[in-house]
Formats: structure tokens, C-alpha cells, sequence
């Protein structure tokens, strides 16, 4: 492990002014996946700067509806909280398939949204990666790819993005608030991750020296139902092979009750949790059967380029799509009723 500077931030703007003033400088939290890639000599800063102890921890209503949640909250903490149980089950149950108990209660929001990939050529640095150094390969063209993307990679990268929150997030079309040196900016979900393109190396759209403070959710309508769906090797503590969350309002009760409104996000399929905008666009005001769920993921997987290792992520992905899908209106329905 390279020698490094540790500082410890008396606040969120003088936090900002050192990252951003030194350009191998990092931030440091959790440290759940940070300080694995100090061991692996991955990353190698010169400065970590900790800003865990700053006031980034509550969690509460935004005016209007909503919630905002702070950067430092735990991800036992958010996962517990009664208003995301009752109002933003999908997020609840993302953060809770992920990982363990004990990292959990260590990771932190913002640390969650910003990890990195586990392809195990960007963690191994012995072997080529265009992620970790840009312009020396992707050993995962030709290696082992069963965990690569199917949609949105490049030849130079097909590494998938593991967060479970950020899939639920994705969702949600949460909107992300980064403190910088140019001072507040809100940044929409969608854009706050990028696709590799010929840049592999950035994973968000963040500046140098921008800290995440806090990410903030629209309120969901009274008759809303979501869900997170994980399909893994492992009960626990792996990750995804292919994850879906859920938001689906139907309009009306009963077997002819029409889509309102979806959002459909996936997990383990792109460098980026996916949204799946063409499903969703042809699944608005029609009635959730397989039928009308199978055209609209053949409209969004038309896009998808597998190898021998990830064919099977298409028909899986599309399964358990269907799955949640059928099942939440089940949810919704009966909520819908109830209200009525």
C-alpha cells in the first residue's frame, strides 16, 4: 500500500478545497470499498481526506413531499428507517440484498452510489484494464465474462456497475446534491453515472474534488408500489447477476387496471444502472400481462450484445422483469382498491 496523508474535515467546504486543490486526493467514509482498493493497490492517493464525521446523517422531509437523505447515512440506518420502509420499499429492499450486516452498518449513502466495479481484472493489477489504466486493454473482452455488460459497453470496457441502491435510486429518479468548488449543484440520477465510451476510467460525471451531500427522493403518490429483485449466485453477501427495481402506478383496480406510470431500472447488465425507458414507454397505459410485458422488454433488450459467458443474462433479466412486474400489480391493485 502506497503511503498516503490522512486528514479528518472540519466541514464539508474546507473538505472540497483540499480534494480539489490536489489532484491524487480522494474522499474517504465507509471506506467499504476504498480501503480494499488500498490493499490491492488500485487506488493509490496521495491524501485522503475523511469527511465521516461530518453532519451528513439525517434523514428527513423535503417541503412539499419527498425525502432527503444525507450523504453519511448508513446504509443499516437508511435501510431501517420507517418512512423509506412504508413510503420507498424498493429502496429498503436493495440495501438490504447487498453485502453483509457488518458492511452495511459501515457504508455509507453516498460511498454506495460511488463504488466501484468488482470485475476482477480492474482489482487485479497484474493484468491489463482500461478502468484502472486507461489505454492498456480490457483483459475482460477474452477472459472470464460472466458478470460483463449486455448493454451500453465499449470495446474498451464491459465491467457492470455493482450497486444495489444506486439501481433503486435509479428508479426513484432520485437527484443527487454535490457540494463543489464552484459551489451547490443538483445532479438528476440518470446523469449522475456514465457509460464507458472511450473514457472507461470515469464512472460518474462528478468533478475532481465534488462531494456528494445528500440525495433527494420525489414523493410517491399514495396508490405507488416498487420493489427490488436481485438474481445472484449466493443468498447473501454476492452480487447481482442481473437486479430489477420497480415503480408502477396503475390506474384504476382490478384485472383491467392500466399502467399509469413505470420506471424500470436494472442492475448488473451496464457500466451504469440502467433504466429501462423503452420498456417503460410501452408499458404506459397498456394492462400488465406477459404479452404486453414481452414486447416492451423485446423494444429495450433489442439493444443487447451478449457473448457465450453473458447470453443467459437476457432471458434472466427478462424473467424476473416479468416477475416483479406481474407481481407488483398484484400490490398496486390491492392498494388501489383499498384507497378506493
Amino acid at each position: 500500500m502506497k503511503a498516503f496523508v490522512h486528514e479528518i474535515a472540519r466541514d464539508a467546504e474546507s473538505a472540497v478545497a483540499t480534494v480539489s486543490g490536489d489532484p491524487e486526493a480522494r474522499f474517504i467514509a465507509g471506506g467499504s470499498n476504498l480501503v480494499d482498493h488500498l490493499k490491492l493497490g488500485v487506488a493509490t492517493p496521495s491524501r485522503l481526506v475523511d469527511v465521516s464525521r461530518l453532519p451528513l446523517t439525517e434523514i428527513g422531509d423535503l417541503p412539499g413531499g419527498g425525502l432527503r437523505i444525507g450523504a453519511n447515512v448508513r446504509n443499516s440506518d437508511l435501510a431501517a428507517h420507517p418512512v423509506v420502509r412504508e413510503r420507498y420499499a424498493v429502496l429498503s429492499r436493495a440495501l438490504l440484498a447487498g453485502a453483509s450486516g457488518q458492511i452495511r452498518n459501515q457504508a455509507t449513502t453516498a460511498g454506495n452510489l460511488l463504488q466501484r466495479t468488482r470485475c476482477v481484472y480492474f482489482q487485479d493489477v497484474t493484468t491489463p484494464c482500461n478502468k484502472r489504466e486507461p489505454g492498456s486493454g480490457c483483459s475482460a473482452l477474452e477472459g472470464y465474462g460472466r458478470y460483463n455488460a449486455v448493454l451500453g459497453q465499449s470495446p474498451d470496457c464491459v465491467a457492470v456497475h455493482p450497486s444495489d441502491l444506486a439501481v433503486a435510486m435509479a428508479a426513484l429518479d432520485a437527484t443527487v446534491v454535490v457540494l463543489g468548488p464552484d459551489g451547490e449543484r443538483r445532479i438528476p440520477f440518470a446523469d449522475l453515472h456514465r457509460l464507458p465510451g472511450d473514457e472507461p476510467q470515469r464512472d460518474t460525471t462528478l468533478g475532481h474534488g465534488e462531494l456528494v451531500t445528500a440525495v433527494e427522493l420525489a414523493p410517491l403518490s399514495r396508490t405507488s408500489a416498487s420493489t427490488y429483485y436481485k438474481a445472484r449466485d449466493r443468498a447473501s453477501y454476492a452480487f447481482a447477476l442481473v437486479s430489477v427495481a420497480v415503480v408502477l402506478d396503475l390506474d384504476g383496480a382490478g384485472p383491467d387496471a392500466r399502467v399509469a406510470d413505470v420506471r424500470i431500472a436494472w442492475g448488473g447488465v451496464a457500466h451504469k444502472p440502467w433504466r429501462a425507458s423503452r420498456a417503460e414507454e410501452a408499458l404506459r397505459g397498456s394492462t400488465l400481462t406477459p404479452a404486453s410485458i414481452r414486447t416492451a422488454l423485446d423494444a429495450e433488450l433489442e439493444a443487447a450484445s451478449t457473448t457465450d459467458d453473458t447470453a443467459y443474462k437476457v432471458p434472466l433479466v427478462r424473467r424476473a422483469t416479468t416477475m416483479v412486474l406481474l407481481r407488483l400489480a398484484t400490490t398496486a391493485a390491492t392498494t388501489a382498491e383499498a384507497i378506493a
